[in-house]
């Protein structure tokens, strides 16, 4: 494009001064074919030094020398040839002769405008690798935080499941049992949810359903739990294994204070672009510290909330005199 720009530009010159279109034509096409190869040369010679570990890639007197040598050069070939090519034409040779130092200052800014127009795509192209790079290290630190929070989540319950099966294998084996196959669908189900980042609010469900299963083993009659889901709740997606916590959470903080039964509450609707998951809990507002919201389950929520969606409002919590509530919102 450019070299075609360059040919008409110096056809109309050349003809502006010698009468001849025949003569502008020829001398046009040779001056600009020899161009056109300076250029490539350019190409070739700028990347090299540009991604190459020279001694003289920064050196501002060699890179100077290559500026001017370039042009020089290029300018003597296209005056050999021109003079070879016209050199029955004495008229035109002299011509040639006359417009050198014209034809090197045009040659020497056309070839240093393509040096720069190098430098600065290589440049350019150099930097958005760069902002790749950058955006897949950041992209797998994120994800290797996610995954360290999602694993930080199972030790402490998986403890408490091992010392309730120790205490029941002696009294209650059947029991005991039937808490190993419930831990081992659970495990099993989280290793499944950890190679997805969202889930459907069904299979979360079902997931949540065998930790509570655990649970309800644990703590016998006392624990009860109500999950309302409304239909079209049903297909929406959210992060893997991000009720589990909140739930946690809400028993550690609803059943430990107390010795009486407790309901823990599930509710799930849809709301304009947002899943809304409301889970309450009774608690003794005079003993209990969940108002604080410093557990460890509300901070691994709130914080995958934010590597995922890049928000802080997406989880808070109310608590009244004898009643807690996380409320949860996931963007759709």
């Amino acid at each position: 494009m450019m070299c075609t720009l360059f040919f008409c530009m110096q056809l109309f010159i050349l003809k502006h001064f010698r009468n001849e279109w025949i003569w502008a034509i020829i001398d046009s096409a040779i001056s600009n074919g020899l161009l056109f190869c300076a250029t490539f040369f350019i190409v070739i010679r700028e990347k090299y030094f540009y991604y190459s570990s020279h001694p003289f890639r920064k050196n501002t007197f060699f890179r100077f020398l290559r500026i001017i040598i370039t042009p020089l050069f290029f300018s003597i070939i296209q005056y050999l040839v021109l003079q070879k090519y016209f050199n029955q034409n004495i008229d035109y040779t002299e011509f040639i002769e006359q417009s050198a130092s014209i034809r090197f200052v045009f040659n020497l800014i056309t070839l240093i405008a393509y040096s720069a127009l190098c430098w600065l795509w290589m440049y350019f192209i150099d930097q958005q690798e760069i902002i790749e790079r950058n955006t897949d290290a950041e992209a797998l630190l994120k994800e290797a935080e996610l995954a360290k929070l999602r694993q930080q989540l199972q030790p402490h319950f998986l403890f408490n499941s091992l010392n309730s099966i120790s205490a029941l294998a002696g009294s209650k084996p059947n029991e005991a049992r039937k808490m190993i196959q419930q831990l081992s669908d659970f495990l099993r189900s989280t290793l499944r949810n950890e190679e997805q980042q969202l889930v459907e609010i069904e299979y979360e469900l079902q997931h949540l359903n065998l930790y509570l299963e655990i649970e309800k083993v644990r703590f016998g009659n006392r624990l009860h739990t109500e999950i309302i889901c409304t239909d079209e709740c049903e297909s929406k997606k959210l992060p893997s294994l991000l009720l589990q916590p909140l739930v946690e959470n809400a028993i550690k903080f609803g059943l430990y204070d107390t010795i009486d039964n407790v309901t823990i509450r599930i509710s799930i609707n849809y709301e304009p672009n947002y899943l809304v998951i409301q889970i309450s809990n009774p608690f003794d507002s005079t003993t209990s510290k969940a108002s604080k919201g410093e557990g460890f389950g509300l901070n691994s929520v709130h914080r995958r909330l934010h590597l995922l969606y890049a928000r802080t409002d997406l989880l808070h919590v109310i608590a009244t005199e004898n009643l807690f509530t996380a409320i949860l919102k996931i963007p759709q």
